[in-house]
């Protein structure tokens, strides 16, 4: 057997025995889900949208861009932020199926729902 002969072999056994491995390295990698997020705009005393419809997961940002403070508080208290100046923002991630109605407790007649559905 020439030195080539044996080279290649070589060679050919090493992709051979490597290949399994990158296979391995590649199906272990884990590739992380985009984060849910979802973005409510507080402006001229409104919520806009006034309704969304998000998956369970979903992190929805409420941000005030209003001169005046506003809250974000769902009708049954399941959540609820303190008064939001101009810029600032409020999170809350809904993970279980259902409407959640809210309202801005400075000015009741400023409301909005959230609507969690599968898929």
């Amino acid at each position: 057997m020439t030195s080539l002969s044996k080279s290649l072999r070589h060679v050919a056994l090493l992709l051979a025995l490597s290949t399994p491995v990158i296979g391995l390295v590649t199906t272990r990698t884990a590739i992380a889900a985009p984060a849910k997020t979802q973005a409510v705009s507080i402006k001229g005393f409104a919520f806009s949208p006034q309704v969304l419809t998000v998956a369970p997961g979903t992190t929805v940002t409420w941000t005030n861009v209003d001169e005046d403070p506003h809250t974000v508080t769902a009708n049954d208290r399941s959540f609820h932020s303190a008064a939001l100046d101009t810029d600032d923002k409020y999170s809350f991630t809904f993970t279980k199926l259902g409407d959640y109605a809210y309202f801005c407790s400075l000015h009741p007649h400023m409301t909005g729902k959230i609507v969690v559905k599968a898929g």
